[in-house]
């Protein structure tokens, strides 16, 4: 009889909780030096992004064009930033610097700038679809409670 108690206690306890609920925390964006997505106090990178975005199409399908700009922006900011460093050693060591080549780095920089702007604008588009996604699917979570029902002591099943 003692056995049967505690089993039966313990499936109410191990029931009670949203043990099968597979909720999920949104994922938050900050400001800082530039925008930050978070997700539990961790810091996410738009490959964890993309992850996260799987479940949902809509959501993933706007992570790609985020990811695909932020990519871009990257390679092209970053051979402009290379002919810019290059060509400020030169002048540093020769004081004969390739103007073209530091004008061409700077256009290159400031050809990048769109393509961040739009790997912002996405990546807060996926995520906004994503959070509302799970802040839906946390309403329809079933509860199962232990306590007093209309027949006597029971679980209850609520939804």
């Amino acid at each position: 009889m003692i056995k049967l108690t505690l089993l039966i206690t313990g499936l109410v306890l191990l029931l009670s909780g949203d043990l099968f609920a597979q909720i999920q925390e949104p994922i938050k964006v900050e400001q800082r030096f530039g925008t930050v997505f978070t997700q539990n106090g961790k810091v996410l990178k738009p490959r964890h992004l993309l992850k996260l975005t799987q479940n949902n199409p809509e959501s993933y399908k706007s992570m790609q064009l985020a990811q695909k700009n932020n990519i871009m922006s990257k390679v092209v900011s970053f051979t402009g930033g290379f002919l810019i460093g290059w060509q400020l050693g030169v002048f540093i060591k020769t004081d004969e610097p390739d103007w073209k080549k530091v004008g061409l780095g700077a256009g290159l920089v400031a050809f990048s700038i769109p393509f961040a702007v739009n790997y912002n604008k996405y990546a807060k588009h996926a995520v906004s679809i994503y959070n509302d996604s799970i802040t839906t699917a946390k309403e329809d979570v079933a509860q199962i409670n232990f306590g007093i029902t209309s027949s006597g002591i029971g679980l209850r099943v609520t939804f």
